[in-house]
């Protein structure tokens, strides 16, 4: 199979953590880096395409104060800012750029809209409901009042395709388009390892049991702050049962599954192909171990 192909971790920015430090050196970089800008929604400049409309530094602004410093990409330094946006402005969001925009675009802006998000929800102190002053251009925030230091949050969870060796379980939420099914993921809990998430969110989700499961990939999923860890797990043929969570779940076969792939099954539309979900039933329906 295929090396991993879904959004958001080819062509990486290097994160120079070394660079978020040095005020001079942001401010060499600053004139010709390359900036997102991203509104308050989270979506970022376009062209009137859809195209990503990425622009210097000196056009966006005289310096990087406010600047979120997101890497490099061999000399050239790439920012976020956000910036509130005309009715009329064209933008994308980030599903879309995923699709269309080249790698280390879509990357970027997936960086940039989780970090901006974080920083736009963790304006005071838990401890003592202070204002939080950015530092270390936007990935630390510190407390004025108790100097307590705060770090971008990045939620875990499992993304799992479970199988009783013919079948593929899958699963839908009330809120997703019509015939729309999916792997099934949950969160990670305070004191579990990732394989106990596994086969607690498999039967609580299907009351299917797992017997054993393997990782393989993770991707960034910033909707917000997610990132999802790719597992692949043997189950017991237990007829499944929907939980609260999920509208339906239950058994599809290879030939439903191939058939949904390309697009000609009635019943069953899958996972878009940025997503970390797709890859793991292409795999599973490719044979992969």
């Amino acid at each position: 199979m295929a090396s991993p192909s879904f959004a958001f971790v080819a062509s990486a920015l290097d994160r120079a953590e070394h660079v978020r430090n040095d005020p001079d050196a942001l401010a060499r970089a600053w004139a010709d880096a390359c900036v997102l800008e991203l509104d308050p929604d989270g979506r970022a400049r376009a062209t009137a395409s859809g195209d990503a409309d990425i622009r210097h530094g000196f056009q966006v602004a005289p310096d990087a104060t406010d600047a979120l410093f997101l890497g490099l990409d061999g000399a050239t330094a790439w920012f976020a800012v956000q910036r509130a946006r005309g009715p009329d402005a064209p933008s994308v969001d980030l599903r879309g750029a995923a699709a269309s925009w080249p790698p280390t675009a879509s990357t970027a802006f997936a960086q940039a809209r989780a970090l901006l998000h974080w920083q736009a929800r963790h304006r005071f102190c838990g401890r003592c409901g202070h204002a939080v002053a950015l530092e270390r251009a936007g990935w630390l925030g510190r407390c004025s009042g108790c100097a307590l230091e705060h770090y971008p949050r990045t939620d875990p969870a499992v993304i799992v395709a479970v199988s009783d060796g013919e079948r593929l379980l899958l699963g839908r939420q009330a809120s997703w388009p019509a015939r729309r099914y999916s792997v099934l993921a949950g969160f990670v809990e305070p004191g579990e390892t990732l394989e106990q998430t596994v086969v607690r969110e498999v039967f609580e989700e299907s009351r299917v049991r797992v017997h054993a499961c393997r990782y393989l990939a993770a991707q960034p999923w910033p909707f917000p702050s997610s990132l999802m860890l790719g597992f692949v797990a043997d189950a017991a043929p237990d007829p499944p049962q929907a939980n609260e969570e999920l509208e339906d779940v239950r058994w599809f076969d290879r030939a439903s599954v191939g058939r949904a792939i390309a697009g000609d099954d009635p019943d069953l539309l899958l996972s878009p192909a940025i997503s970390i979900s797709r890859w793991l039933i292409e795999r599973w329906h490719a044979g992969a171990r």
